[in-house]
């Protein structure tokens, strides 16, 4: 956004569209590897170093994902959950360290599990009440902790090995545009 008129740049549409498109090409391209990916470690250095227009990537980001995959119960968890990383990113973004920012991933891709779990608690209060809604939640949950911590491992290795060659070319990139 440009001063104080509160309108997007033709350079900030630009930068937002292509952080869109590299997050999406970066999960395409690692869809075959169950809960291995990039989103999170893009979403990190996008909000590190783009400021304010993640909160433009995050829902373009959620748009697209529902409009090419279809909205279904997986599309609900993204609502909340890659605006909770992008959150928890914000509070630590002064941080520079490369192993906080590999726990911070590798913590959430740990989690995952359990944020996504939510939905089925209100499924099974739907059906069967406060008791159900539990069970319901915590057997989706266990059943897919293996993966949390495949998710865990490789968002903690992606983040140490990518961390120091992006952001310096991610403050190339701004040295540039401004």
């Amino acid at each position: 956004m440009t001063g104080n008129t509160k309108q997007f740049s033709i350079l900030d549409i630009a930068q937002i569209g292509i952080m869109v498109a590299i997050i999406e090409v970066s999960k395409f391209a690692l869809s075959g590897m169950p809960n291995i990916e990039l989103t999170s470690f893009w979403l990190i250095m996008f909000t590190l170093f783009f400021g304010w227009k993640i909160v433009a990537v995050v829902p373009v980001f959620i748009l697209l994902e529902g409009s090419l995959y279809g909205v279904h119960l997986w599309w609900i968890m993204y609502l909340y959950a890659w605006p909770l990383l992008v959150a928890i990113a914000h509070i630590f973004r002064k941080n520079t360290s490369a192993f906080l920012w590999g726990i911070i991933s590798g913590i959430f891709g740990l989690c995952f599990g359990a944020l996504c779990s939510i939905p089925y608690f209100f499924i099974g209060l739907s059906t069967d009440g406060l008791s159900a809604g539990f069970r319901s939640a915590f057997t989706w949950w266990v059943a897919g902790i293996p993966w949390d911590f495949v998710h865990c491992v490789g968002n903690f290795t992606i983040m140490l090995v990518l961390y120091h060659p992006i952001s310096k070319a991610m403050k190339w990139i701004q040295k540039e545009t401004l």
